[in-house]
């Protein structure tokens, strides 16, 4: 991409592979999108050619030789690498995002969900021999005491953030094999390769974007648990104080990252998984009448006239802050108002402690003055008296 920028006169500055400046980053986007068309191969190509057939081939054989043989080479895409940078003007701002990026995601995030993110349904199978299995999961490696890199590994197949330079946030999508994509090797699926990882980083900034900031639209929490209709059918409301209900919206929430949509069986699955559920307990079908008490809502929209379901971002963000307010706001706030008084504060005392220890204090008073008792209230002795009538 360097001399592409050269040639259209772009200024841009450079830390290793990484650009940490850019004088026009709309036109240095436009250029970075050439390499997923089909024309992107067709230049690779003539590079590599250029570069075997004058600089290495020409050692064994001379160019006369070459043409008279035919010998030709073919070329395979084996490893890939496809990053996404966001430039920020203030670098403390970009740590702070960083932060709470990475605090709240990696306990947002789990193998289901990296399963749907990265397109592959299958699970990783044990690889022949003494070799250990390929890594699944979601890890924060801090490499160094001012970086911190957040991976979600899948087999072949990993995503990572982390902090580039002094304002620099990268986003990066590595194939370890081109296998794990199923587009195949040949230089000519070279497009559909970039393509493809660019859409997985798309969809992996798009899912951190959603679990770390949800909003609640005006109305919501009133209009959820009334009954809606869906086409002709009435269908009941959403009442989250329900297990059932929270888990279905915590699985869709999970199953929002998925590329091509998720099924109801999928739905059942999840929900079994985070309410500990045998199968005979949530059958397919209370997992489909759950799915159009959440399409009602407009929570998931169907694809079309397929059977698969798909997760707005508005609506992710929306079941992300319905989940949050009520686990990690309502209930903490709530149980931590029982207590009229904290210990000794520990070690490890966060900004986020500080403001419930503070709200905590706040809701206490608060209760004082309206009434409300932090526990059961004790029954009042009562004497009762009986009025006779007067007597002539």
């Amino acid at each position: 991409m360097s001399p592409g920028a050269r040639r259209a006169g772009i200024a841009f500055t450079k830390e290793g592979n990484c650009f940490t400046a850019v004088g026009d980053p709309d036109g240095l986007a436009q250029i970075a999108d050439t390499l997923s068309t089909a024309a992107a191969a067709g230049r690779l190509g003539q590079v590599i050619d250029r570069w075997i057939y004058t600089a290495c081939l020409c050692f064994g054989l001379d160019l006369a030789e070459q043409e008279r043989s035919g010998f030709r080479y073919e070329y395979s895409v084996y490893q890939v690498e496809y990053s996404r940078n966001l430039l920020f003007e203030v670098g403390g701002q970009m740590e702070r995002v960083f932060d709470a990026v990475v605090d709240r995601a990696r306990s947002r995030l789990d193998v289901p969900t990296l399963r749907k993110l990265f397109g592959t349904k299958q699970r990783p199978r044990t690889r022949r021999g003494d070799r250990p299995p390929p890594r699944t999961g979601v890890v924060v490696e801090t490499p160094r005491h001012d970086l911190t890199v957040f991976k979600a590994h899948f087999g072949l197949l990993t995503l990572k953030a982390y902090t580039k330079g002094e304002r620099v946030l990268r986003f990066e999508a590595i194939t370890h094999n081109t296998k794990a994509l199923g587009t195949g090797r040949v230089l000519e699926r070279f497009g559909d390769i970039v393509a493809l990882l660019g859409a997985m980083v798309e969809r992996f900034c798009t899912a951190l974007d959603c679990v770390n900031t949800g909003f609640i639209p005006d109305g919501t929490l009133d209009e959820l648990p009334l009954p809606t209709t869906l086409g002709s059918t009435r269908i009941g409301g959403i009442d989250l104080n329900k297990v059932r209900a929270r888990s279905a919206v915590a699985a869709a929430l999970a199953l929002a990252a998925s590329p091509e949509g998720f099924t109801v069986g999928d739905l059942a699955t999840r929900v079994r998984a985070l309410a500990g559920l045998d199968e005979c307990d949530y059958t397919v079908r209370q997992a489909a009448y759950d799915l159009r008490k959440l399409r009602a809502k407009e929570l998931v929209a169907k694809n079309g006239r397929a059977r698969r379901y798909t997760v707005p971002a508005d609506a992710a963000r929306t079941m992300t802050a319905l989940l949050v307010l009520r686990e990690h706001v309502l209930g903490p706030i709530m149980a931590g108002c029982r207590v009229p008084t904290r210990g000794r504060r520990p070690n490890t005392w966060t900004a986020v402690d500080q403001h419930y220890e503070a709200i905590r204090r706040d809701m206490v008073a608060l209760f004082a003055e309206i009434g409300l008792t932090r526990g059961a209230p004790v029954a009042a002795e009562t004497t009762s008296c009986r009025s006779s009538a007067p007597s002539a």
